[in-house]
């Protein structure tokens, strides 16, 4: 009897409704973390003048917030490689949901505060086992563009989050906005019933039953009946899961990516947090100012869609180091001009270098480690990646006391695009699990034709 072997029956498998269903879920969850992280940044300005707070208490709020996405990022990325990732996609999906309803019954910046880093801890641990059972399941061929597709949920969620801020703000307040980030409770019994739990956990766990139900799904002319075996997963490894990230010559491309998702993500954070207030100092209005929010989101969704295409093709190296190039260049320029058509333009690259490549990363770094660390090594990335989330509201808090032209606010955050572009070139992708396991197969190869 044949035994199949799951992770290359998924790998060659076709694009089909099982995978449209992963993608349509997914990225409605992903959607709705980028609402929920960028309806802060849209209030800031009402919240400053309601609650007479100033920007250093205003960042400092969305400071605290990315604190708890950190600890959600290892907690939650640690905890799905024990129970499955997707009992923790739905319960960081309840968390991050309920907690940011919530939180527009607050009176004061305090209890808002203790609110958004409990809803922080769900955005933290959604995002990680998203990518990796994402991963998991796409066709090798559309992998990275598949994954790269996924999040730009997070692009359009930031988009209507801008986009409903500045019809709604003028006339109902702030408090509506966040009622709305309520949204995915009521379709839980849905994402429940429509996406798999990880095929590395269910075989590990021993639950082939399941797994023949989602392998007829991934390819129904297998057919699979109860008698189909299926190859098991290596045994894990005694030790700390975070320890092997370091392990088989990984040690300095594990450090890069988390320098790369540092940057990448006091990139977000600062352009997320601030744009508004940093577009109102360089004299437009707060409409308009919600509108290059918006404009700065169309550009991660083109980036990803575009550039994380083509990293099937040139590598991810290739695409994501001009990237950071492109965007340190935009964000330099962005303070000298006046003309609007220019900054929209300017702005919307400034997108495609930040979430764009971010998504980019995501199926970078998810595709480098082995199945069985997948989680963890993409939670520990993000996890010091959102040390970038907390840094940054504060720091350009700091910086917009300081009375700095807008022109120089702007480079000041552009280091941090160089910094993400000379670590991605210290990564060693020789190493990947993806490059290990192509020569594994090739000497595999190799022998049966010689026996």
């Amino acid at each position: 009897m044949n035994v199949l072997n799951v992770s290359q029956t998924i790998d060659n498998s076709r694009f089909r409704s099982f995978h449209f269903s992963i993608i349509f879920w997914c990225f409605f969850i992903i959607l709705m973390d980028g609402y929920d992280v960028v309806i802060y940044g849209s209030i800031v300005p009402s919240l400053m003048e309601e609650w007479k707070i100033s920007a250093v208490t205003a960042g400092a709020i969305g400071s605290y917030t990315a604190a708890g996405t950190a600890l959600g990022a290892v907690l939650f990325g640690l905890l799905a490689d024990k129970i499955g990732r997707k009992k923790i996609i739905l319960v960081c999906t309840t968390i991050f949901s309920l907690f940011t309803a919530l939180s527009a019954f607050a009176e004061g910046p305090m209890v808002f505060t203790v609110l958004r880093v409990i809803a922080g801890l769900g955005l933290g641990g959604v995002m990680p086992n998203v990518i990796a059972l994402s991963t998991e399941y796409a066709p090798k061929k559309i992998r990275g563009a598949m994954v790269s597709f996924i999040f730009c949920g997070y692009s359009i969620g930031a988009i209507v989050a801008a986009l409903l801020s500045k019809s709604i703000l003028p006339a109902m307040g702030w408090k509506p906005i966040f009622w709305i980030a309520g949204l995915p409770l009521l379709l839980l019994p849905l994402i429940w019933r429509s996406i798999p739990e990880s095929a590395n956990f269910l075989l590990s766990k021993g639950k082939d039953e399941e797994m023949r139900k989602i392998l007829n799904r991934v390819n129904p002319e297998l057919k699979l009946g109860s008698t189909a075996k299926f190859e098991k997963p290596a045994a894990k490894e005694p030790g700390s899961p975070l320890v092997k990230l370091f392990e088989k010559k990984r040690a300095l491309s594990t450090v890069m990516f988390w320098i790369s998702c540092f940057s990448c993500f006091v990139l977000i954070y600062a352009m997320n947090t601030w744009l508004p207030k940093l577009m109102i100092q360089a004299g437009y209005s707060l409409s308009s100012s919600l509108v290059f929010v918006a404009i700065m989101n169309v550009g991660a969704v083109l980036g990803t869609i575009i550039f994380g295409r083509l990293t099937d093709k040139w590598g991810f190296k290739k695409v994501m180091i001009p990237l950071y190039i492109l965007g340190a260049i935009a964000l330099s320029c962005i303070g000298l001009t006046k003309n609007i058509l220019l900054a929209y333009l300017l702005i919307g690259m400034i997108g495609a270098a930040s979430v764009g490549v971010q998504n980019i990363s995501n199926a970078f770094v998810s595709q480098y480690y082995p199945p069985s660390m997948r989680s963890t090594g993409v939670g520990a990335a993000m996890a010091f990646g959102r040390i970038g989330g907390i840094f940054a509201p504060t720091f350009v808090g700091i910086l917009l006391t300081m009375n700095l032209s807008s022109q120089m606010n702007f480079t000041v955050i552009a280091m941090a695009a160089v910094l993400g572009g000379i670590a991605v070139l210290f990564v060693q992708e020789k190493h990947a699990y993806y490059h290990t396991e192509s020569e594994e197969n090739e000497v595999g190869e190799n022998q049966n034709k010689v026996v």
